[in-house]
């Protein structure tokens, strides 16, 4: 099968489609014929060396977590799925080696859900980690619910997109932060939009003067600290970072998405109950996965990148 593999660190320019073996299946996994895959800014970060302290890496890699697909073969203790299924996943392990930039995936039970019916493959490719990112976030984290005020950094990415319809669903008032270009496109998501950058604080108390009950950080780093002022004081420690784990040191929590299939089944009977999935920004075949790297790597993309594996 041909997938894309990279044998050393570095940038886009170490990425190189390939013919590989087809991966085993194992008894508590499904065979995927992948359709689409996502491009999140982790793919890129992992290709760099950036979780090498935090997972065991095998070469050659190859990159990617997000998948949508066809069951293709199941294992022999599988129930719940058989071959034909229409499926998403955060196929993430607990080493780094076998990932979904591929036409075939195999994926443990642990990692899919059944795809959201109103969705094309490509939407659907969007969902997995972007979508359990804010999920997990907003429900687990913060419990967010009606009567909050929540702040999403970064509102108009892939994440924050995803951050801004799950609040409002949740009944939250949802503040987000975008350049100015992208205000519109976050009142059609249901978010009251600022401009981030300095004078934030300034901002967000001109539309909520006594602050916000819960923030969702991006940033990391000064942006990180510069708004934990806007939290209230009856709010303290509901603030969560997907960069930064010092945040524990405020109070509040680091995520990084876990594989669950149920928390995707959720995300599945939001979205198929009218929550809007991020805006596909560009589509791409497999073997154009340096360009989506380059592209994700502006860190100005609204929504989010996709990479076709086959045809629908």
């Amino acid at each position: 099968m041909k997938a894309i593999v990279y044998r050393r660190y570095g940038g886009p320019e170490v990425l190189e489609l390939e013919d590989v073996p087809e991966p085993k299946l194992g008894p508590e996994s499904v065979l995927i014929d992948v359709k689409a895959v996502s491009v999140n800014p982790v793919d890129w970060q992992t290709a760099s060396g950036h979780l090498d302290s935090r997972f065991d890496v095998h070469f050659p890699v190859i990159p990617g977590w997000d998948v949508a697909g066809l069951v293709a073969e199941v294992g022999p203790t599988v129930t719940g799925f058989e071959v034909g299924d229409e499926v998403i996943g955060y196929v993430r392990e607990d080493s780094i080696g076998r990932g979904t930039y591929a036409e075939r995936v195999a994926a443990p039970l642990r990692t899919i859900a059944r795809k959201p019916a109103n969705l094309s493959w490509e939407q659907a490719a969007a969902v997995p980690i972007a979508g359990l990112t804010a999920y997990q976030s907003l429900v687990h984290a913060l419990r967010v619910g009606s009567g909050d005020t929540v702040l999403v950094q970064a509102a108009a990415g892939g994440v924050g997109s995803f951050a801004v319809g799950v609040a409002a669903a949740l009944g939250a008032r949802v503040i987000g932060t975008a350049s100015a270009r992208n205000h519109d496109y976050l009142r059609g998501l249901g978010a009251e939009p600022v401009t981030y950058g300095p004078g934030l604080e300034e901002r967000v108390r001109s539309l909520a003067p006594t602050g916000v009950t819960a923030i969702m950080d991006m940033y990391g780093g000064e942006e990180l600290v510069s708004s934990l002022g806007l939290l209230r004081e009856d709010a303290g420690g509901r603030v969560v970072s997907l960069t930064n784990d010092g945040v524990m040191e405020h109070g509040g929590t680091f995520v990084f998405a876990r594989p669950s299939t149920e928390d995707l089944d959720e995300l599945r009977r939001m979205i198929e109950g009218g929550l809007a999935v991020p805006e596909i920004t560009t589509v791409l075949d497999l073997s154009e996965a340096a360009e989506a790297f380059r592209l994700s790597q502006t860190g100005h993309v609204r929504g989010k990148i996709v990479l076709r594996v086959s045809a629908s």
